[in-house]
């Protein structure tokens, strides 16, 4: 049962549905090894290494992972967390209502126009969908452009290059206004 379902017109149905380590981790292994994906930091991981590391966020509580459906196959993984339990929350002013949010997107079996931007707005509406959340927080890689590029057309504003444990990144914020009106630029245009 998907955990939250939208349509995105000329793309189908986009849903979210909490991960299932028993029959999901093999699907992660074959995204999270391949060279666009160097960013996750598992590329020479094998399969028990990444059940290892979705078990552990598991155990966490405040750390989610999600994977993402299109039109019921498997597409794209988010996860959730919340910054205060994480590093990246000792680099900035927390505020309530933040959410932490990380997303990788499947090697695509054939290219879709405005497929990573309707999985990205599945991804937001379902966050913001939560009345609590305020920001949506997150941190790529400064060498990761292209995912900079897709949060700035979501809405997303830097806010500064942080250390984290495993790399240098560009913390950046998405409040629902930024969002909403990101939403209807990209709309119009």
């Amino acid at each position: 049962m998907p955990t939250f379902r939208r349509f995105a017109a000329g793309i189908g149905t986009l849903s979210l549905r909490p991960l299932d380590l028993a029959t999901d981790v093999p699907t992660l292994h074959s995204w999270v090894t391949q060279p666009y994906a160097q960013y996750w930091g598992l590329l020479t991981a094998t399969v028990d290494d990444v059940r290892t590391e979705y078990e552990r966020i598991e155990r966490t509580g405040y750390h989610q992972a999600l994977l993402g459906m299109h039109d019921g196959r498997p597409a794209f993984l988010m996860e959730r967390y919340l910054p205060a339990h994480d590093p990246v929350g000792e680099l900035y002013q927390l505020a309530p209502g933040d959410i932490g949010m990380h997303v990788l997107v499947a090697p695509p079996e054939q290219r879709v126009p405005g497929f990573t931007t309707a999985i990205f707005e599945t991804i937001l509406d379902y966050l913001f969908s939560d009345p609590q959340v305020d920001r949506v927080v997150v941190e790529p890689d400064v060498r990761n452009t292209k995912i900079q590029a897709l949060n700035q057309r979501m809405g997303f504003r830097k806010h500064s290059i942080v250390t984290l444990p495993d790399k240098q990144a560009w913390l950046s914020f998405c409040t629902r206004d930024q969002y909403a009106e990101a939403t209807r630029m990209n709309e119009a245009g």
